[in-house]
């Protein structure tokens, strides 16, 4: 064999022997980075899931699409996109992105479960509002619960919408109540979102008990923004000492929350809102969702006669989710968890 001959062999056998070595080490590392999750490779051929995900969180602080700024928890890969836990205040939230960080999906529909209304044969259309009136258990003094906790972005939403109702309509107040889901522990209260939501829980719940005249106001003040609960107190005129007394009180605090607690038990309630009118549960997106004219059809059609006030229009739009200044929030996001679909809060499994 000649000298180049030999070299040609030789080259040929290194660039094999090269490729090889390299394909060992992809297909390595591909695996390595596959049982390890949270190990954060450069992307060749694009951005990175981090980068996609902090885009995600810029783009919403950016366009004011949350009432508090947002910050990044997590990114993974589900079902061919880029799954982006983000964190608004004290919640968090599951959304979804391309892989060429291009498109952001605030919400998504797991089409593959099993009750889903497109895939289940037991599924009923959905119904009219007169046809969902008529199957409501009527009453000479119905009454509307509206199961929720201080900062569940939903409960949020469907409070805003009942205090606009009250606002507009001071008789409806009569016949509707918030109610609040949670547990005793001693002599203190506990709830789905930790000790700040418990004690706002307590505070609603000892004004709607002792000054309920208050109440409303009170609410509609706080959701503008957290953290600005006393100046509300102060600024509707909440009895700061009798206030302060019922929360430092077990047996009236406490005890008025375990009575709450007590009736979430009785309707099986875990998730916020879970509205029960005349002792049933309720779908609100029969009536108009969570507006206060959808809180006002739901009290109209549980009167065996029915009020005066209910032949006047409130409004039909879907109150805002979460801390919001206004009644209606603007843009994608209102639409985007709107909680038309029933979405709420429910506690971690």
């Amino acid at each position: 064999m000649s000298k180049l001959s030999f070299l040609k062999n030789m080259n040929r056998n290194n660039i094999l022997l090269g490729l090889a070595i390299i394909g060992v080490l992809v297909v390595g590392g591909l695996i390595y980075a596959n049982s390890n999750p949270n190990l954060s490779l450069p992307n060749f051929f694009g951005m990175s899931g981090k980068q996609i995900g902090q885009k995600a969180v810029d783009y919403i602080n950016n366009n004011q699409l949350a009432s508090t700024p947002a910050s990044l928890v997590s990114v993974s890969e589900e079902s061919g996109l880029v799954k982006i836990k983000i964190k608004i205040g004290t919640n968090e939230f599951d959304s979804y992105a391309t892989k060429d960080g291009k498109l952001l999906f605030p919400q998504v529909f797991d089409m593959s479960a099993e009750k889903t209304a497109a895939t289940s044969e037991n599924s009923a259309p959905q119904q009219t509002p007169e046809e969902a009136a008529a199957t409501v258990k009527k009453s000479d003094n119905p009454e509307l619960l509206a199961f929720v906790v201080a900062r569940c972005p939903y409960g949020l939403q469907m409070q805003r919408a009942m205090a606009d109702a009250v606002k507009n309509m001071p008789s409806l107040g009569q016949y509707i109540k918030s109610v609040y889901i949670g547990a005793v522990s001693g002599n203190t209260i506990t709830a789905m979102h930790g000790e700040a939501e418990a004690k706002e829980n307590l505070r609603q719940i000892c004004i709607r008990e002792e000054q309920p005249a208050k109440f409303w106001n009170y609410v509609a003040c706080q959701m503008a923004s957290s953290g600005k609960e006393d100046s509300c107190a102060t600024s509707t005129g909440v009895d700061a000492a009798k206030l302060n007394s019922c929360i430092s009180d077990p047996g009236k605090g406490v005890a008025y929350a375990k009575k709450d607690f007590d009736l979430a038990t009785k309707y099986n309630v875990s998730g916020s809102p879970t509205l029960i009118l005349n002792e049933a549960v309720i779908d609100e997106s029969a009536f108009g969702g969570r507006s206060s004219e959808g809180v006002k059809t739901m009290v109209c059609a549980a009167f065996n006669s029915k009020a005066s006030f209910c032949s006047t229009k409130l409004n039909t739009a879907e109150a805002a989710v979460s801390f919001s200044v206004d009644y209606a929030s603007s843009g994608a996001s209102a639409n985007a968890n709107s909680g038309a679909d029933g979405t709420n809060c429910a506690p971690a499994q």
